[in-house]
Parts: structure tokens; C-alpha cells; sequence
């Protein structure tokens, strides 16, 4: 009689919009809730957004910019991991190859997004199979509304943010104000002294 397949352990990472926003029902229904001790990744407000935001930077893995923080995750209810990624995928509305994987189960799986360094030892540790995370990477140099091709840096994300249309701006503000608390990075630090920034906080 063959082995019985053991169902591997899947865990999604967050420190977005996936803990707060939950406007998105079809997701959240596949998965468990979000507990605290995940791997420590850097992260940063310097990817710009789409339609969807207006333009508003929006928090990514920024090996460059980012400081470090301990981000969530919550076990994903899919046996495969297949699902667990495409559920990702949708949620985010972006394409596959934006989807980070790191799958002990099937080592030959590789997501475009690189691993950080930090997430096969922490999935060793928590007993995990498959981690998946959002891969989206920085693209403020070439989205910067106020000087393209300007590098990240807090004051150029300032102008940036300040250069936006009124919706924009107030997607911003809701962006970083309601980020999670661990998410101490150098710009929202900033965002928290400006009087324009804070006026504007939902």
C-alpha cells in the first residue's frame, strides 16, 4: 500500500495590505490568521503604485533602502502549493513571476523574486514547506512623479508623495498610517514629523 502524501505546511508572508485591507474575502477565506513571528525582511515605502493607488508608495522588499522588521504570515488552507501561490497572485493583481517562492517540497520550483536570505532558515525553524511572499520590487526611479530617474531617498520620496494629485495623496496617507506597527522604516519615520502628512492621516 503507497505512503500516504503528506500535505505540506504553507505559510504567505505580510506587512501590507494583506494584513489590513479585508476587502478581499476570496483570499482571506484560504487562509488562517496572522500571527506575529515571521522571518525579518527590509522593507521600505518605495515602490510606486498603479491606478489603484493613485501613485502612493506602497511597501516592498528593498534590499537597498529597507530596514529591518519582523513581518507576519499566516498558513495558507491549500494543499498545494500551486493554489496558495495563484490566491497570492490574485489577491495582489499581478503576474506569477512577482510571486516569491521558497519551496523545500519541490526544489526545483523557483520564483523570479530571490529568497532573502533570512526565510529558509526561519521556515527550518517554524516546520514550514512552502513560504510564498509578494515579489514586487522597488520602481521608484522610474515612476517618480516629480524627477524621473531620480533615485529612492526620503527626500526625493517626499517630493514624490507631495507631487501627487489629492487622490493619490490621500491613498498615501492611508497606505502608511495604517501599515502595521512594526513597520518602523526611515520614511514613514519621516511621514510621522510632517504637518502636510499628518493633517491628511484617515
Amino acid at each position: 500500500m503507497p505512503d500516504k502524501k503528506v500535505t505540506p505546511r504553507i505559510a504567505i508572508l505580510g506587512w501590507g495590505s494583506l494584513i489590513w485591507d479585508d476587502n478581499w474575502p476570496k483570499f482571506d477565506q484560504q487562509r488562517d490568521d496572522w500571527l506575529e513571528d515571521g522571518p525579518v525582511l527590509p522593507l521600505e515605502f518605495s515602490r510606486v503604485s498603479g491606478k489603484t493607488r493613485g501613485g502612493a508608495l506602497t511597501l516592498v522588499i528593498d534590499e537597498a533602502n529597507g530596514r529591518d522588521a519582523q513581518v507576519m504570515y499566516a498558513m495558507s488552507k491549500r494543499r498545494n502549493p500551486d493554489d496558495a501561490i495563484a490566491d497570492l497572485r490574485d489577491r495582489e493583481g499581478t503576474i506569477l513571476k512577482r510571486i516569491g517562492v521558497y519551496d523545500l517540497t519541490d526544489t526545483a520550483r523557483k520564483g523570479e523574486p530571490p529568497v532573502p536570505a533570512t526565510i529558509p532558515d526561519w521556515a527550518k525553524l517554524k516546520k514550514i514547506d512552502v513560504v510564498v511572499w509578494t515579489g514586487l520590487p522597488s520602481n521608484f526611479p522610474e515612476k517618480n512623479v516629480v524627477r524621473e530617474g531620480e533615485p529612492f531617498s526620503v527626500d526625493a520620496a517626499i517630493a514624490h508623495l507631495q507631487g501627487l494629485k489629492p487622490e493619490g495623496k490621500a491613498a498615501a496617507t492611508t497606505y502608511v498610517w495604517r501599515a502595521p506597527a512594526f513597520v518602523k522604516t526611515p520614511l514613514r519615520e519621516r511621514l510621522e514629523t510632517e504637518p502636510w502628512f499628518k493633517q491628511d492621516a484617515p
